[in-house]
């Protein structure tokens, strides 16, 4: 057993874990924050997508220890109180979840991807979130809800 120490959505942490936790069953266990998902255990559905020090990262590929005095944003952390981020908005009004499994990982990917490229082609989107699986859609729905939010949060910055 172990310390880490990091912060979780703003939030100082310090828990005790075995040192073979991964950070994913970390944030689900220890903090409760259920909304990282696990698909697969391999690394390749990307459902446990959180941002580790600004990066999308695949939270089961990594041990807790490794998160130690990093910060984190797990999907609870993105809304801003009550008011969605312009990409779970999107998402919601463009129908890009179906079960909603995919989706927590999807949405970080989403943001990672605005952040570097605002206005992503259709080929770059695909590219973009490459590592995040549905296995309820044919993504159109989750490809126009990367073109809604990219065009939200373009307005959103010209005001």
């Amino acid at each position: 057993m172990g310390r880490v120490s990091f912060s979780v959505n703003g939030n100082p942490v310090d828990i005790e874990v075995e040192d073979r936790t991964l950070l994913v069953d970390a944030l689900r266990d220890h903090l409760h924050l259920t909304g990282t998902h696990v698909g697969c255990d391999t690394s390749q559905c990307g459902c446990c997508t959180i941002r580790l020090n600004g990066d999308a990262v695949k939270s089961c590929s990594l041990l807790a220890v490794q998160a130690q005095d990093a910060e984190l944003i797990t999907i609870e952390g993105v809304a801003d109180g009550d008011n969605l981020h312009p990409v779970q908005k999107a998402f919601s009004d463009c129908h890009g979840l179906q079960c909603g499994y995919c989706t927590p990982g999807m949405v970080i990917a989403t943001i990672e991807l605005l952040e570097q490229n605002p206005q992503p082609t259709t080929e770059e989107i695909r590219a973009g979130l490459s590592g995040n699986l549905c296995r309820c859609t044919g993504y159109l729905n989750i490809e126009s809800s990367v073109r809604a939010a990219a065009s939200a949060m373009a307005e959103s910055d010209k005001s």
